[in-house]
């Protein structure tokens, strides 16, 4: 069976960004985790992905490292979930920068990337 699994809006913050002060006080960033997982149907974390580990990885990805762009924080996202279980088929990142350095006013700020397992 495919199941999907998601992650919506998980906060971290980091040091990711173009502008000076973007890499000197950091910001709040959200990331979305879209996952296509080949799973089994028993009643068992052992029969499917833990989304604590998900999370926990991207977490990892997001505050350890800095990028100047959202786009390369997004891939190295979908990298690392895509290593994380051979049972993730699928994962979809989106990163969401809240407080984008923009003049205008805005709702979101975002970029999304897909892979699938062997791409």
């Amino acid at each position: 069976m495919i199941y999907k699994i998601r992650l919506d809006a998980l906060e971290f913050f980091g040091y990711h960004g173009v502008q000076q002060h973007e890499k000197d006080f950091g910001q709040n960033f959200l990331v979305d985790c879209h996952l296509d997982v080949e799973a089994g149907s028993e009643d068992s974390i052992d029969s499917t992905v833990s989304y604590a580990l998900v999370a926990d990885e991207l977490e990892r990805v997001a505050t350890k490292q800095r990028f100047d762009l959202i786009e390369t924080l997004a891939q190295r996202c979908l990298a690392a979930v895509l290593d994380l279980d051979p049972r993730i088929l699928r994962a979809t990142i989106t990163i969401h920068k809240p407080n984008a350095p923009l003049t205008q006013s805005f709702g979101d700020v975002s970029v999304s990337v897909s892979g699938a397992r062997g791409d």
